[in-house]
């Protein structure tokens, strides 16, 4: 079996005197589509800024193509082929949609997506391009920031919280535009509420509880019993 491309081994994480991660473990390989489920605070969310360097971590904690990125920063990260779609999204207010997909292209990472690459893909972000992009609505701002990690060219890219406060058809649109993301031999890995929507798009399934991992395994095999045991700490 090949090394994976991300791996995390025995990874703590801290807000000052706070730990939000124990120990945890877990590995990406280069094509997969891994989920990642678990209730609020259960350290999704600490798990991807670790992942991305937007916190710092101990050495040897993370692993990306067999480098060490524990200890870089969030743009050295990026230039390294990984990129997050934040939850909440978090665009530029003061930018148009089109300045925010511009930025991601910083990196200077080639590869498919451009920005003629991420309109083809979602077309309503041509139509809007010169709108600051906080103008726009909540699934059109998520499609924007979809972009603007695409614009990147990631290896691997991040999904937190993709469907979070949007309507459930902006929802569905979301999801059905995951396979021409994701399809040319990307990995990704999708943090989700919604379990059934991370299973149907994921090759394997992680839940965190209490920021441990509580089950690893083939999302098409683990029963909503295992699922349920793991996601409330139910014995």
């Amino acid at each position: 079996m090949p090394d994976p491309l991300l791996q995390m081994t025995g990874l703590d994480a801290h807000y000052g005197d706070f730990q939000a991660l124990y120990g945890v473990g877990m590995v990406v390989r280069e094509g997969e589509v891994l989920a990642i489920i678990g209730a609020n605070g259960a350290g999704k969310t600490t798990l991807m800024r670790s992942v991305t360097g937007l916190i710092t971590n101990d050495a040897g904690q993370i692993r990306f193509k067999g480098q060490d990125i524990s200890g870089l920063r969030a743009d050295q990260v990026a230039e390294l082929g990984l990129a997050m779609v934040p939850e909440g999204r978090q665009l530029f207010p003061s930018l148009t949609v089109e300045e925010n997909l511009l930025i991601g292209a910083q990196t200077g990472r080639k590869g498919p997506w451009t920005l003629e690459a991420v309109n083809a893909l979602f077309p309503i972000l041509k139509e809007r391009r010169a709108v600051p992009a906080t103008a726009l609505s909540g699934g059109q701002q998520q499609m924007v920031a979809i972009g603007r990690a695409l614009m990147s060219n990631p290896e691997l890219i991040l999904f937190d919280e993709i469907s979070l406060g949007l309507a459930p058809i902006i929802i569905r649109d979301i999801y059905a535009a995951l396979p021409g993301i994701i399809g040319e031999g990307m990995s990704a890995i999708i943090v989700e509420q919604d379990i059934s929507k991370a299973l149907s798009v994921s090759g394997r399934v992680y839940c965190l509880q209490e920021g441990r991992v509580s089950l690893e395994g083939a999302s098409a095999t683990i029963s909503r019993e295992d699922i349920s045991r793991a996601y409330f700490g139910i014995e």
